[in-house]
């Protein structure tokens, strides 16, 4: 059933215009096929015992080059938290990402950011008004592959591991000195009322339909937490 909904989605997504989808609900349905592609990748992805563990994790599809510093970073996108039993992802909020240079991706437009937050109360600094990462939480490249996995060990001792993909590549990133920051207005757009981030990943919402599609893709490779 998954797999038919993620199918569904890429279908949504190159018909967009006609469907009407509103700027959340498209900055959503990215999330979801920009993870699904990276998870089901030959040899790439989360490894699946990182990914277990991890408390949140933010999504941001298509983080743009240049947009407003030279040389730094801007991009939109969404953060999803287990459920106090993680059994499940819960509603997503939605985030903007800026600053910081992220020297790994030279010559890329766009680039597709992972962060996995390892537990809950790095996630609780990352919902100040602004949270630098490597500042208020430590942050490091995450592991990649299965390979990866011997490395987890020495990785995990910070808060937040970090990854990201362009022009195919998969790979841990470096994202010192990048600010993170609600999207009220996103927020307020997706959940129809004034919500802050807190009360989101704190299960006060349902989850909209239009974060099927990403809630389905996390729970398809990472179905309960550990």
């Amino acid at each position: 059933m998954r797999t038919a909904s993620l199918a569904i989605l890429w279908v949504i997504l190159s018909m967009g215009s006609v469907f009407g989808l509103t700027k959340e609900e498209e900055r959503l349905a990215n999330a979801a096929k920009a993870f699904d592609e990276i998870m089901s990748a030959p040899d790439q992805g989360i490894p699946g015992s990182v990914l277990d563990k991890a408390d949140c994790i933010v999504i941001i599809p298509g983080m743009k080059k240049g947009g407003f510093i030279v040389g730094g970073r801007y991009g939109k996108g969404m953060v999803s938290c287990r459920d106090k039993s993680k059994s499940g992802w819960g509603a997503p909020a939605m985030l903007e990402m800026g600053g910081g240079s992220v020297g790994l991706q030279i010559g890329a437009s766009e680039v597709d950011v992972i962060m996995l937050v390892m537990e809950r109360g790095g996630m609780d600094s990352l919902l100040k008004d602004k949270f630098t990462l490597g500042g208020d939480a430590s942050v490091a490249a995450g592991p990649v592959g299965r390979a990866g996995t011997a490395e987890t060990d020495a990785r995990m001792r910070a808060k937040i591991l970090s990854y990201s993909r362009s022009r195919g590549v998969f790979a841990g990133l470096e994202l010192k000195g990048t600010t993170l920051n609600q999207d009220r207005n996103a927020n307020k757009s997706l959940y129809g009322k004034e919500i802050d981030a807190p009360d989101i990943l704190g299960g006060k919402v349902e989850t909209p339909p239009a974060a099927k599609p990403v809630i389905d893709a996390l729970t398809k490779y990472t179905p309960k937490g550990k």
